[in-house]
């Protein structure tokens, strides 16, 4: 276990991300002799009985037996040579001995030169009577559910990867930026399980009920910041908007909220933050986080001029094609951003 003081190296920190993912995930670095695993989550050790020290350091080929369809072996070492993505189902085992189908995905991820850093590998377990990881699902709409599922991954661990960059760059505060970082991306992990509550059965048309996304990052937000006389309402309506919408949205949320409670209330003991989540008329949705505290500084030009979660609110809002409004003064301050219709459909 890292100390306080240990600076985590940003690809174990990213790796990390995923332990609370709902899929199995394995990833791999093609740059170590025989691409050894050098990952594994939770959802992998369920699957396969195999704990994370017994899989890291081997190769993926473990998990094979000698009835393992050749072909598709073939395939997967010509995939992974040439450094391409590619689905497969192969007869596995498990630690104890049974047999089941993986249905495996595998993608590169590469760096900033474009270089293959890892493979990702996304798997379902498919037993002999067709139940998928304990759910019967119809085998037609497995491949398609599961695509969409290590897509989403596959972007967010991009996402974090970025994020880690950012931090990195002329960094002196290590410990906090860290922190910082965690929470970022606990608000994706809070958003795969209101996925899970949703308990949607198909990925490609799965939305995310953006209303308790929010509410959930904001209690969590303030949980995490402590002060009993800060209080955080919260107002948000039903609303249900596609998974890549949420995942913007409840970033931005958590970035304008941990702002608030961080800077608006510098020498104060209670105040107030609230959030609000309106349709409006023709399908707008309004965000809204308003703070009692004592206003930005003379000047501000936020988020044009800001830190590192500046930009990221920045560049989240343009992905939403979101608009956004700031009014600021000695008695608090409002931010607005307005999705539209075309966004939340």
């Amino acid at each position: 276990m890292n100390t306080q003081n240990e600076i985590i190296k940003p690809e174990e920190f990213a790796m990390r991300a995923l332990t609370r993912a709902p899929m199995s995930v394995v990833l791999t670095n093609p740059r170590l002799e025989d691409n050894p695993v050098v990952y594994v989550n939770a959802a992998f050790e369920t699957i396969t009985g195999y704990s994370q020290e017994a899989a890291i350091g081997r190769n993926c080929r473990f998990l094979q037996g000698d009835d393992t369809d050749p072909k598709e072996l073939a395939r997967l070492k010509n995939a992974i040579k040439n450094e391409t993505e590619i689905s497969v189902d192969l007869k596995n085992y498990r630690a104890d001995g049974t047999a089941f189908i993986n249905r495996l995905m595998i993608s590169p991820l590469t760096n900033d030169d474009g270089e293959v850093e890892f493979f990702m590998g996304v798997q379902l377990a498919i037993d002999a009577d067709g139940t998928i990881d304990g759910e019967r699902l119809r085998r037609e709409a497995t491949e398609r559910v599961l695509s969409e599922l290590q897509h989403r991954v596959k972007n967010h661990l991009s996402l974090i990867v970025g994020m880690i960059r950012l931090q990195a760059r002329g960094s002196q505060a290590a410990t906090d930026d860290f922190s910082t970082l965690s929470r970022r991306i606990e608000a994706l992990q809070l958003l795969y399980e209101e996925m899970g509550d949703t308990r949607a059965t198909n990925a490609n048309d799965a939305s995310v009920a953006v209303g308790a996304y929010v509410s959930r990052i904001a209690n969590a937000i303030a949980y995490i910041d402590g002060r009993s006389g800060i209080r955080v309402n919260i107002d948000a309506d039903a609303v249900s908007v596609p998974f890549e919408t949420a995942t913007r949205i409840g970033l931005v949320v958590s970035e304008i909220l941990t702002n608030a409670l961080q800077h608006a209330f510098k020498g104060r003991d209670a105040g107030i933050v609230e959030l609000r989540l309106k349709m409006l008329s023709q399908g707008v949705m309004r965000i809204t986080i308003t703070d009692d505290g004592v206003g930005m500084p003379e000047g501000s030009e936020w988020p044009e001029n800001g830190n590192l979660g500046s930009r990221i609110v920045r560049d989240l809002l343009s992905e939403l094609d979101a608009t956004l409004s700031v009014q600021t003064e000695n008695q608090g301050t409002t931010i607005a951003f307005d999705v539209p219709h075309k966004m939340t459909e």
